[in-house]
C-alpha cells in the first residue's frame, strides 16, 4: 500500500473501533481491568448507611460532627499490545487478513485503554523483535500503533514467541495487561509465558484462518509454508490427507490450550473471517463473571 492508502485505510480503522469502543467495550474494559488500588480523594460528611470504618475520627472531632474519608480506584494502568508480524499474519482466504484484523483488534483494545486513561505500547516481534513502542496516552499515538501494524515490513518471516516475551519482561517492569496477538505457530514458549503471566494480566489471542483448520477437496495443491518458504504437493481429494490436516490442527490446538491453562493465561480465540466482536464479548463477560 502506498502513504495515501494507509492513511485512508488507519482513518476508517479509528471512525470503525472509536464507534464499538463507545458503544460496547469501554465500560466492559473499565470493569474488567482494576487500578491498581484506592487512593484517597475527599472527605464528606457521614450519611446514613456509610462504613463506620471509612470515618476521619481527627476531621469528625474538628467539627463535632461525623466525616468519612471518600476514596476513589487509582485507575491508570499500562496496556502493551505483543503483535505477531510473522508471514502467516499475510494469510487470509476471505477479505482480510490476519494482519488486517490485527490492527482493527488493537485499535479497539488502544482506543479502549485511552478512554480509561490508561497507556499503550506495542511490541512487533517476528523470531526477532521488530519495533518496540513505548507506552503513551493519545489518539495521536493509537493512530501511528494502527499505522505500524498495517505498513511495517518485518526484516524476518519466522515467529518466536519466547523472544517477544522475553525482551517485553525486560523493557516493562510495571505490572501490565499485556496482550499477546499472534497465530502462536511455534513451539516451547511455555516458561517465559509463565513468567510473564506471574507478574503481569496476560492474555493470548489467537488469530486463525477457517482454511488452516480445514481443506477443501480441489485435488492437486501446492502448499507454501508462509514463515520457511518449504513447498510441499498434497492431494486434497484424499479424505484421509483431510483427515490428517484436521488431526493435526485439532493437536496444535489442544496443545496452545493446556500451555494457556498451566500458565494460569486466559485467550481468546479469533476466526479473521468471523471477526473480534463476539469473541471479546465473551472475553469481557467471562472476565466480570469470574471478578
Amino acid at each position: 500500500m502506498d502513504t495515501k492508502q494507509i492513511l485512508r485505510n488507519v482513518r476508517q480503522i479509528e471512525i470503525r473501533t472509536r464507534g464499538l469502543v463507545n458503544q460496547l467495550f469501554s465500560g466492559e474494559y473499565h470493569s474488567v481491568f482494576k487500578g491498581r488500588g484506592m487512593e484517597f480523594s475527599e472527605v464528606r460528611e457521614y450519611q446514613f448507611g456509610d462504613d463506620v470504618r471509612t470515618i476521619d475520627w481527627n476531621v469528625s472531632a474538628r467539627f463535632n460532627h461525623p466525616f468519612v474519608k471518600v476514596f476513589e480506584e487509582e485507575r491508570e494502568l499500562t496496556v502493551m499490545l505483543l503483535v505477531d508480524m510473522s508471514g502467516s499474519q499475510d494469510y487470509g482466504t476471505s477479505s482480510r487478513s490476519k494482519r488486517d484484523v490485527a490492527a482493527e483488534l488493537c485499535a479497539v483494545l488502544a482506543f479502549s485503554a485511552i478512554k480509561n486513561n490508561d497507556k499503550v505500547g506495542m511490541i512487533i516481534f517476528t523470531d526477532q523483535i521488530e519495533k518496540f513502542i513505548p507506552p503513551k496516552k493519545g489518539r495521536s499515538h493509537i493512530l501511528r500503533i494502527i499505522r505500524d501494524i498495517l505498513a511495517f515490513e518485518p526484516q524476518s518471516s519466522g515467529t518466536s514467541v519466547t523472544a517477544a516475551l522475553e525482551y517485553f519482561n525486560h523493557v516493562i517492569k510495571k505490572r501490565s495487561i499485556v496482550f499477546l496477538i499472534s497465530d502462536f505457530m511455534d513451539e516451547n514458549y511455555d516458561r517465559p509465558l509463565k513468567i510473564v503471566a506471574r507478574k503481569h494480566d496476560l492474555i493470548g489471542v489467537q488469530l486463525m484462518d477457517r482454511r488452516e483448520r480445514e481443506l477443501p477437496d480441489v485435488g492437486l495443491v501446492k502448499l507454501q509454508d508462509a514463515e520457511s518458504g518449504r513447498e510441499r504437493w498434497i492431494d486434497t481429494s484424499l479424505s484421509s490427507v483431510r483427515a490428517q490436516y484436521r488431526r493435526d490442527w485439532d493437536e496444535r490446538t489442544e496443545d496452545r490450550a493446556r500451555r494457556f491453562l498451566v500458565s494460569n493465561v486466559d485467550s481468546i480465540a479469533i476466526d479473521v473471517e468471523e471477526g473480534y466482536i463476539q469473541p471479546l464479548v465473551e472475553f469481557f463477560r467471562m472476565r466480570e463473571r469470574r471478578y
